[in-house]
């Protein structure tokens, strides 16, 4: 968002995908449930479950940054993060740049962190260059991208980007 201090107390949503939408972190698997109902879960890879971890320990690198839902997916994940600054007074605008203790730093340092992993595990993996993110205004969006993100699983098999649907009649 144009003007928007990245770095400020505030709830972000965030959309991270592989280069080419490829399905490095592993397959969604769809456990039938009841009638009305059914389960998806992810078979993951090992850089799937790097991806994984590594989303879990961003608040070791940025002790500033809660965690709240998330979700890896075959080519993407998404999660909200919680920028805790209460006391922050500053205000410094998105700009071009090295930039620290905002989005921009915490998650250039998680897709490098799993990026360096695969590299020296020999593991054939790349990142989408960018990253959508979404400034989270008030309660009512709050619940509904936490319903996207814990709802995403089950809506792969619907996804327009998955590259399965392209192929059904």
């Amino acid at each position: 968002m144009v003007g928007w201090d990245y770095g400020s107390h505030g709830l972000y949503f965030v959309t991270i995908c592989t280069k080419d939408r490829i399905r490095y972190f592993g397959e969604i698997e769809d456990h039938a449930g009841s009638e009305t109902q059914s389960i998806a879960s992810l078979r993951m890879t090992e850089i799937g479950k790097i991806a994984y971890n590594n989303w879990e320990n961003i608040p070791t690198f940025h002790p500033y940054v809660e965690l709240d839902d998330f979700v890896i997916m075959s080519d993407h994940m998404h999660g909200i993060l919680f920028i805790n600054k209460p006391d922050k007074t500053s205000w410094e605008i998105n700009r071009f740049g090295a930039q620290s203790k905002n989005l921009a730093s915490i998650l250039r340092g998680y897709k490098s962190s799993v990026k360096t992993y695969a590299t020296t595990n020999n593991i054939e993996f790349i990142w989408q260059s960018r990253y959508y993110d979404r400034v989270i205004r008030n309660e009512k969006e709050y619940l509904n991208i936490k319903g996207y993100i814990q709802d995403n699983p089950d809506q792969w098999y619907l996804d327009r980007d998955n590259f399965d649907n392209l192929f059904k009649p």
